[in-house]
Formats: C-alpha cells, sequence, structure tokens
C-alpha cells in the first residue's frame, strides 16, 4: 500500500510539472506577447539586484580587482600615447587584444548566450574567412594589412607573386579562429558548474535543461531519436572520459551541453573536461570548419560552381548573373577601384542582409523568450512554497 500510494504521488507530482512547464513553454511574443515582455522586464530587473547583491558580498575582491585594472589601465595609455620607439610594439599588441578579445565574446556567444546560443560563426567567423579567401586569391598574396581589418581588404599595391595554398589562407586567420574557438569551450563551462553544484549541495538547480537531464538518469531506456541520442551521449562520456569528451568536442554537436552536464554530474575533474573540450574545439573542430570554408569558396571552387549554376536549363543564366556581379564587385573593392553602388544594388546583398536581419531578430526572440519562462518559473516555486508552509500550518 505505502509503494502503490509513493508511485501515485510521483505520478501527480509528474503531472503538476508538466503542466507548469506547458504554462511556461507558452509565454513567447506571437501567442502572449504582452505578459512575455512584463516577465522578461521583471527578470531583468530580478537578475539585476542579484547581482548587484553578489558584488556587494564580495565588495573586497571587486574593489582589488578594478584596482589592478586601475593600474594596468594607467601603464598601458602612459605607454600609448608617450612618444618613443616602444610605441610601435604597443599599438601592435592593443590592435592584436582588441581583435582576439573581439572573437573570444562571440565565441563565448555561441555556445552561452543567455539560455542560447547566438550563431556567430555563421554571422560573423564564416564571413571573415570567405573574404579572406577571396581576397588572398584576387591578390595573389596574403600580405593584406594584418587585423582588425578596415571596413573591407584591400590589396597591396604591389600584387604578390606567391602561389596561394589552403594553409596559407589557415594561417591568415588562425587567430581569429583559435580565440572564438576558446570562447565557444568557455561558454560549455555553466552546465558544467551547474551540475556539479547541484550534486555538491544535493538540491536541484532552477534550470530546464538539469531537470530533464535528471529525468533521463532515472530512466533505463528511452523512446525516439533524441532520447536516445542523449543517453548514448551520456554513457560514452561516462565510459570514455578524458577520450569521450574529446570526441564530442571535435564535431559540430548540439548535445554537446549534456556531456558538460554529465561530467559535472559524476564529478570529473574540471581540467579534464576542460582540457579536453579546448583541445576539441580548438584544435580539431575549428581547423575542421576552417578548411571546409576555405575550400568550398576558394577560386576554382567558386569557378565551378558559378558554371553549374549556369548550366541549369532556363533560369541558370539569370540565377548566375548576380553571383558574378557580386564577385565582380568585391573583386573590385579588394583593389579599391570602388564599386560600393554595384554592391548594394545587387539583389543577393539585399537578401544576405534581410537574413541576417532575421537571424538576430529570432535570436533576441529566443533571448526575450528564455528570461520570461525563467520569471514564470520563480513565481511557480515561490507558489509551491506557500503552499507548503500551508500544508505544515494545517498538520500542526
Amino acid at each position: 500500500m505505502a509503494v502503490a500510494k509513493g508511485k501515485s504521488r510521483d505520478a501527480a507530482a509528474r503531472k503538476r510539472r508538466q503542466k507548469a512547464k506547458e504554462e511556461r513553454l507558452s509565454l513567447v511574443l506571437y501567442r502572449r506577447p504582452f505578459i512575455t515582455l512584463h516577465y522578461f522586464l521583471l527578470e531583468t530587473v530580478t537578475n539585476l539586484k542579484e547581482w548587484m547583491s553578489k558584488l556587494r558580498e564580495r565588495r573586497g575582491t571587486v574593489l582589488l580587482f578594478l584596482g589592478v585594472c586601475s593600474v594596468v589601465s594607467i601603464t598601458f595609455y602612459t605607454a600609448y600615447y608617450t612618444e618613443g620607439a616602444h610605441q610601435t610594439h604597443v599599438h601592435y599588441l592593443a590592435k592584436r587584444f582588441h581583435w582576439s578579445v573581439y572573437w573570444l565574446i562571440l565565441g563565448i556567444m555561441s555556445s552561452c548566450g543567455l539560455g542560447t546560443g547566438v550563431h556567430t560563426f555563421l554571422l560573423y567567423l564564416c564571413p571573415h574567412i570567405i573574404n579572406v579567401t577571396l581576397a588572398a586569391y584576387e591578390c595573389g598574396s596574403t600580405d593584406f594589412p594584418e587585423p582588425p581589418y578596415p571596413e573591407h581588404v584591400i590589396c597591396p599595391q604591389i600584387v604578390g607573386t606567391e602561389s596561394i595554398t589552403v594553409w596559407s589562407i589557415m594561417s591568415k586567420v588562425r587567430l581569429e579562429a583559435c580565440m572564438w574557438g576558446i570562447g565557444t569551450a568557455i561558454g560549455e563551462l555553466p552546465p558544467y558548474f551547474m551540475a556539479r553544484a547541484a550534486r555538491l549541495s544535493g538540491t536541484d538547480p532552477e534550470d530546464e535543461d538539469y531537470e530533464e537531464f535528471e529525468d533521463m538518469l532515472e530512466q533505463d531506456s528511452a523512446q525516439g531519436c533524441v532520447p536516445r541520442a542523449k543517453l548514448w551521449v551520456k554513457d560514452m562520456v561516462q565510459r570514455l572520459g578524458f577520450f569521450g569528451i574529446l570526441a564530442f568536442a571535435s564535431i559540430p554537436n548540439p548535445l554537446f551541453d549534456l556531456a558538460g552536464m554529465t561530467c559535472g554530474h559524476y564529478m570529473v575533474p574540471f581540467w579534464t573536461f576542460f582540457g579536453a573540450t579546448l583541445i576539441g574545439k580548438v584544435c580539431v573542430k575549428m581547423h575542421i570548419q576552417k578548411l571546409f570554408v576555405i575550400m568550398v569558396f576558394s577560386k576554382h571552387i567558386v569557378e565551378q560552381l558559378l558554371s553549374l549554376i549556369g548550366s541549369v536549363p532556363r533560369i541558370g543564366p539569370s540565377l548566375q548573373k548576380p553571383f558574378h556581379q557580386y564577385l565582380e564587385a568585391q573583386k573590385k573593392k579588394l583593389r579599391n577601384e570602388g564599386s560600393t553602388e554595384a554592391v548594394n544594388g545587387n539583389w543577393l546583398q539585399w537578401v544576405f542582409g534581410w537574413v541576417l536581419l532575421v537571424t538576430i531578430f529570432l535570436i533576441v526572440c529566443s533571448i526575450i523568450h528564455s528570461m520570461a519562462q525563467t520569471y514564470a518559473k520563480r513565481l511557480q516555486q515561490q507558489m509551491q512554497l506557500k503552499e507548503k508552509k500551508k500544508k505544515k500550518t494545517k498538520t500542526k
């Protein structure tokens, strides 16, 4: 009897959790716009208050950090503007530092991003690699200005005669790609620390993904492709350890957050998890992605693709024309001959611009939805605490 009552209570609790989750997921802009925006603003204010209270608790550390940053900034500022032989090196280091931090932040946004990954590889890094690849073949050299580049890459006045290879282009974009890869590895740490803290404290964090992860741990088998894939990832990481993490970090893997949660839950050492993730994402995955983009947009491949587009019956020539115009305009821009009007007037450029705007809009909407649903979960937990207190007072 006691076992049956326990099972019925568990089933009722699961139904309540499922109903509460469905209510939270209904908080989207296209269904409930006003309450979604209201909860988003309230969650923003709540987070700001929590951050400010944490900063006040650690004000000694904060003051020390600000003091060190002030001393470093003043020293660097003085060296930057004081005339001397050192100024060239300081300016070079400043440019490289800003350029590296820019790509590092984009990498963190790609794998972390306030509950939703911002696809910064497709939006920023991939177009940058394409631009450098086209410039290298058109200029006949990779000796154009060091990053950060101006508005667009300009070929050197003396046209190079060096043979352009995939490896020379890869070395030209190595800094940007590696910093972006390091950022993606850093962005994978929150799920690891969340699961590790929950295991140490014995309490569940306020995160839906972790709740799903714990439900998955209780299941011996799962139905459907995605649940089975999740169980397989969990088993592989648990069995192979460092090499399992390395394998999953070395390929584009939307389930890698699950690997981080698994490592945190089973108390895998930090440097084992982060070291394997860093090696996989920077040394393997990033080079595969970079090599693929450079090979696809190399000169002979682009020419073959244009000829294939032109060979399509009836619509081929009309499709080929805007691509050809766009590439010609880009070549003139690389040689600083100016063709801004031609590029802006091309419908292909117009389509790319709108795709970028729509992507950014969807990312912003997903962030709003995530934060609104988090605030709704706070309210639900407060209601549950009140109900528990009422039951305790009644029993007394």
